[in-house]
């Protein structure tokens, strides 16, 4: 349990921290969605919608740009979302190794790594 709360702690922590260039590329990504919703006709939904699938890198092609401006942008979307989830990952795993470094047995995970490894083929 010190573990899972200390791992929430430090990722709302380094959230809290970053928490200004998530919003600058939340803001580009749904701004550049508008702007491509606009350009394709969409409703503003529609295109909010379609910005935050595509930012994640689901795209489910229920919508999908025609143009070639919109393609192009989309394509600027798509990164600009890798980046993003880049960087929640990024706190993520830095969150959990300072608590696993406050809360887990390292003699442990030292003796677990230098057993040698059976494989199950």
């Amino acid at each position: 349990m010190d573990f899972s709360l200390s791992f929430i702690v430090k990722f709302l922590h380094g959230l809290y921290l970053i928490g200004p260039l998530l919003i600058l590329l939340m803001v580009f990504i749904i701004g550049l969605g508008q702007y491509v919703g606009r350009v394709e006709r969409w409703t503003r939904f529609d295109a909010f919608y379609w910005s935050l699938i595509t930012a994640m890198t689901v795209g489910y092609g229920d919508i999908r740009p025609v143009k070639k401006i919109s393609k192009a942008l989309s394509l600027v979307i798509a990164f600009t979302g890798l980046v993003l989830s880049g960087i929640t990952v990024a706190i993520a795993l830095q969150a959990a190794t300072i608590a696993y470094h406050e809360h887990g047995d390292l003699e442990a995970a030292k003796e677990f790594i230098k057993q040698p490894q059976t494989r199950a083929h």
